[in-house]
């Protein structure tokens, strides 16, 4: 498989050459100056493609492989196949990357919010930090700083007074910083930062949207950008739900075997894949990871290999080590393994690391980094997966 490593362009504290550090040589990258809906074009994509593979001569070699993500705007995901717009716009962005020879593109349909946390750094036991999913302190901010309308019959008693506690202990930066986390949006998302009213009203747009109507919404994206994408070499993988399961009363459709399934099934182009997260769909109890791989093979261009640990109220849970946590990394990557070498050589699977912790010399207060995207934490996390990998290899051939 081919060792990929997220990069946020040029403003990244993490260089070009932290990459080729690491061992990593194919970058995923997006173009994040440009406004979601707005259209790539094929300057902005060769420019970036230079930097990366042409800027520093005598280096190692770099290849962006991976866009991620072109977003797709909140009307396409309100309205569906109406949001004739936007679309084309999308399109005219899938058109120009490919034209610069990249071949897959990752995206996600989760409406409103993206890869939703609490905590950014939350302290474990040996000293680093991690991203973290607090079901109280989400609960907390649903009930008691966004009040969102109906919430309160979506929590039980006790949970409604555990928010409770939690949010009176809170200071008002406690509450800057919740919100921050939360509505702003992190690096790398692909919705737009709002302010507490701004996201009630969102979500007032989704209120007749149910995960019946979504999932319709997506076939019909996919049923326009598929054909173009297939004309041009190009597989779309749709990231999964992070976390898995509805958040603020809004569907999520990326969140099961069954969720694949279903958009396999309604579109069965070849172009449209999926990235398999092993962290966020880790966190839902009920998905089978290596069963996943297995059944879903040939749809995988992209994998982030991370893993998370659940917590004990089923609820709640934090990024753990890349090996560790509630993920069957091992047998993961046996799958994966097993697949790509069924492929071309122009055609193996990407994947990278995600979501290490920060430690090290990523803690000194001085250090810029972005959140789960620190480059020691990465590191470690793309060492271990290399290391398993290579011991999965040499037991294959050595029974052979």
């Amino acid at each position: 498989m081919l060792e990929g490593w997220r990069w946020y362009g040029p403003d990244d504290p993490v260089s070009l050459d932290d990459v080729r550090q690491a061992g990593a040589s194919h970058v995923v990258t997006a173009l994040h100056q440009v406004p979601i809906g707005d259209v790539w074009t094929r300057k902005a994509v060769e420019e970036r493609k230079n930097i990366i593979e042409k800027s520093q001569p005598g280096r190692s070699a770099l290849f962006w492989s991976v866009v991620e993500s072109i977003p797709i705007p909140d009307d396409v995901k309100r309205l569906g196949g109406k949001a004739t717009r936007s679309i084309e716009a999308w399109i005219a962005s899938l058109e120009a990357v490919a034209s610069a020879g990249i071949k897959v593109i990752c995206y996600n349909f989760m409406p409103v919010v993206d890869w939703c946390r609490t905590d950014l750094e939350w302290e474990l036991a040996n000293g680093a930090r991690a991203m973290r999913f607090d079901q109280d302190r989400f609960a907390a901010f649903e009930l008691h700083i966004l009040q969102r309308a109906g919430a309160l019959t979506e929590y039980s008693s006790a949970a409604q007074t555990r928010a409770r506690a939690v949010f009176e202990r809170m200071t008002q930066a406690d509450i800057d910083y919740l919100v921050m986390v939360i509505a702003s949006a992190l690096p790398g998302s692909t919705t737009e930062p709002m302010t507490i009213p701004q996201f009630r009203n969102r979500l007032e747009q989704y209120r007749d949207i149910d995960s019946k109507v979504l999932r319709k919404h997506l076939i019909e994206f996919l049923a326009e950008v598929t054909p173009v994408a297939e004309q041009l070499g190009v597989t779309l993988t749709l990231h999964p739900d992070d976390p898995p399961r509805p958040l603020f009363g809004l569907p999520r459709i990326a969140s099961s075997a069954e969720d694949y399934q279903a958009l396999f099934d309604a579109v069965p182009s070849k172009a449209n894949g999926i990235c398999l997260c092993t962290g966020s769909l880790g966190v839902r109890a009920e998905n089978d990871l290596p069963a996943m791989a297995e059944r879903f093979a040939p749809r995988i261009a992209f994998a982030h290999l991370r893993a998370t640990r659940r917590e004990a109220d089923g609820l709640s849970f934090h990024e753990s080590d890349h090996l560790d946590g509630d993920v069957d990394m091992i047998s993961v990557l046996k799958a994966l393994l097993r697949e790509n070498r069924r492929r071309a050589a122009d055609n193996r699977i990407v994947f990278r690391p995600d979501h290490g912790h920060r430690m090290l010399d990523d803690l000194a207060a001085t250090k810029r980094t972005n959140p789960g995207y620190t480059a020691i934490g990465r590191l470690r996390g793309l060492a271990e997966l290399r290391g398993a990998i290579r011991a999965i290899e040499h037991d294959r051939m050595a029974a052979a």
